[in-house]
């Protein structure tokens, strides 16, 4: 078997052969006519013109001598072409032979015609090559094998693989499908700041870099969050955003660094309303994404169809294991998290609301969904506005679905006394060493001060689309990033 080498190698020679010939083997411009679906849909009608010209990938060859089969694809469709050298210049004929491969990009023209076993092809009077390619495509059994091979060279995973190619459609679906129901409830899509002088809108750890011109460090985004609510105070009544996301946190089958995040706020509303709201945008999604509402995530089987349950944050906790989360210490919720054996993070800085944090998603773990988590403490959550009817909890919920967390919305918080009171909470734990606790606005606190309505604000990362996929969202995402290939 020849070395990879020695493949790119021939094909060099085959590319320095067309060029003899005056051939460019990378041309700019083709004169292909139309997408090799809309030929495949249209195969009749266009079968009454003499000549059609068409172009894709070789994916196929077979046959010798006089007669040549291969198939070509263009991304949209798939499409038989034909050589015959006695019907056509057998120069031509020849130059096909000695110089096309595998994975070349070609430009075919003649007389569509289906042959005696029913097979839609093209019979090639001539043909342009459009792009040499150099390197060998992986056998469709044998090549890209290990995952990481397939994320490194997704292009070629895409080619081989059918369900990728429809993941990455469907991931465009499902984001044109947000969009479209966000505009069509009247929201104004915008675009705000991914650099920033202070993070903020999430409890995450941020990327850092250093802004050169400005002569300063600057964070990635962990949210557009306080951005957002900043054009509630100038008066726009629903805006969105999707855009990229970055939190240099762990990495797991749930979670990644840089990420695709949706998030709307609609002034005059809250999160009661929120949740019919944000119910029936899901539904709107998954229906326009997938076709249906019903779903297998891990062992769950997910109906979004069905009755939304909503969950007591406290209560669940204590129907579970046992902890008053308003009564418990530090002590004892570790004591309970070491006997349920749940494995979590200490690390330098570790309190009650971390504690308890870990013993919910114990919890969380065992609920199917859908449906909606409320009442929780006001500790768990600094920027969502407190209940009047009970102070220590926040107008919060978020969306339960196969055991995990699939969105988060609130009555947002407008007094600004109370946010600059709890931006000094987070400044303490951040004090303490906690390095994922909120860091200070004092321009968002002045934003509030000049007034911002009662609003209603909600987000939802691509975790949620990996979701309904039933995959990592790594495999997800359509080039994750990897370490570099060592030599």
């Amino acid at each position: 078997m020849a070395s990879l080498d020695e493949i790119r190698n021939t094909r060099i020679e085959k590319m320095k052969m067309l060029q003899a010939k005056g051939i460019n083997a990378f041309p700019a411009k083709t004169a292909k006519q139309c997408f090799l679906k809309d030929v495949i849909e249209n195969f009749e009608d266009l079968t009454k013109k003499d000549s059609v010209i068409l172009a894709g990938r070789v994916l196929a060859v077979r046959g010798q001598g006089a007669l040549i089969f291969f198939n070509v694809n263009d991304g949209t469709g798939s499409l038989q072409g034909l050589l015959k050298k006695d019907e056509m210049d057998a120069e031509v004929f020849d130059l096909f032979v000695n110089t096309v491969d595998l994975g070349d990009f070609v430009e075919i023209s003649g007389k569509l015609f289906v042959t005696k076993r029913g097979e839609k092809t093209l019979q090639v009077s001539t043909w342009k090559m459009l792009a040499k390619s150099l390197l060998p495509l992986p056998d469709k059994w044998d090549g890209l094998q290990d995952e990481e091979g397939r994320l490194r060279k997704r292009y070629l995973d895409v080619i081989f693989n059918p369900e990728v190619k429809d993941m990455i459609e469907k991931r465009s679906k499902f984001w044109s499908a947000t969009r479209e129901f966000l505009v069509n409830k009247g929201f104004m899509e915008v675009e705000t700041p991914i650099l920033e002088n202070t993070t903020g809108g999430a409890e995450a750890k941020p990327f850092i870099t250093h802004h050169n011109a400005l002569d300063m460090e600057v964070y990635l985004r962990i949210s557009p969050e306080l951005w957002l609510k900043r054009l509630m105070v100038a008066g726009f009544p629903k805006v969105f955003e999707i855009g990229r996301i970055f939190r240099n946190e762990g990495m797991d089958a749930e979670h990644l660094q840089d990420y695709t995040q949706m998030e709307c706020y609609e002034a005059y509303s809250d999160y009661e309303k929120g949740m019919k709201f944000i119910e029936e945008m899901y539904k709107f999604v998954a229906e326009k994404t997938f076709n249906t509402l019903k779903f297998k995530i891990k062992n769950f089987d997910i109906d979004l169809g069905q009755k939304w349950e909503i969950y007591d944050y406290a209560e669940i906790i204590k129907k579970m294991t046992g902890i008053d989360i308003f009564k418990a210490d530090l002590e004892e919720v570790e004591m309970k998290l070491k006997t349920l054996k749940v494995v979590y993070e200490r690390g330098e800085v570790f309190n009650l609301t971390r504690a308890i944090d870990n013993l919910w998603k114990y919890c969380r773990k065992q609920i199917a969904g859908p449906g909606f988590l409320i009442n929780v403490p006001v500790m768990m959550e600094p920027l969502a506005k407190r209940m009047e009817s009970n102070p220590n909890l926040v107008e919060r919920f978020q969306v339960i679905l196969a055991g995990s967390e699939m969105g988060k919305g609130f009555s947002e918080l407008n007094d600004p006394v109370d946010q600059a009171g709890r931006f000094a909470e987070q400044a303490k734990l951040r004090a303490e060493g906690d390095d994922e606790a909120q860091m200070t606005d004092g321009d968002f606190v002045e934003a509030l001060e000049h007034g911002m309505p009662p609003t209603f604000g909600f987000g939802f990362a691509e975790r949620l689309f990996s979701f309904l996929m039933d995959k990592p969202i790594r495999e997800c995402q359509i080039f994750p990033l990897l370490k570099p290939k060592k030599d």
